[in-house]
């Protein structure tokens, strides 16, 4: 169980496009408890796949990541927009953007495309984890139940903890900067995506 949560702290705490939301949704301290919940579970529901055997399915069908990959660059391009836009005209704490106004819906919404649009979650999650829980046998669900609790414990802590950073996140210039990062992300990530996707 412990080598399961070292295993998939590695995975996810790495720079995102989910993890950025979250960030930004515990600074703005809006719907924080629906948006770790959907990242953990979903994390759950994909570790359980990819233990399951559902890796091996992934990887001979390409045409889904396929999919998955151009649904997902055209959303992180759209999204890294707003952001960029949102860095343009500064916000507050009082005023804390898009993604702090919207009502929880579109937050859900939003929290479901950045984490299943994503085919990095897929070939961390199920493909990656699911070949490194295969690797301990008759231990691998024990492996699984670990890799789950490294995601609950990070996703909390970055959108709990986000609010030890409010402090430094009631000027303009500290949002704007933020925004400009999470863009450079998404754009990022989307390269990355249409790159692999040319080679």
């Amino acid at each position: 169980m412990v080598s399961g949560l070292a295993a998939g702290l590695s995975l996810i705490v790495a720079i995102g496009a989910q993890n950025a939301f979250v960030l930004r949704q515990g600074l703005a301290r809006r719907h924080v408890p629906l948006v770790v919940a959907v990242c953990a579970i979903s994390d759950a529901v994909l570790i359980a796949a990819g233990v399951a055997g559902l890796g091996a399915l992934v990887t001979h069908a390409p045409v889904v990541l396929e999919i998955v990959r151009w649904g997902g660059a055209a959303f992180l391009l759209g999204y890294g927009i707003r952001a960029v836009i949102r860095a343009w005209r500064g916000e507050s704490m009082r005023d804390p953007g898009e993604s702090g106004n919207r009502g929880w819906g579109a937050v859900l919404a939003t929290t479901v495309a950045l984490t299943w649009l994503n085919p990095h979650v897929y070939l961390d999650t199920v493909v990656l984890l699911g070949s490194m829980a295969a690797a301990q046998g008759g231990n691998r669900w024990w492996f699984a139940l670990g890799a789950m609790a490294g995601s609950v414990l990070w996703f909390t802590a970055l959108g709990v903890g986000a609010r030890l950073l409010v402090p430094l996140f009631r000027r303009r210039s500290s949002w704007r900067v933020l925004d400009a990062g999470i863009a450079l992300v998404m754009f990022a990530l989307a390269a990355q995506l249409l790159l692999r996707h040319s080679t």
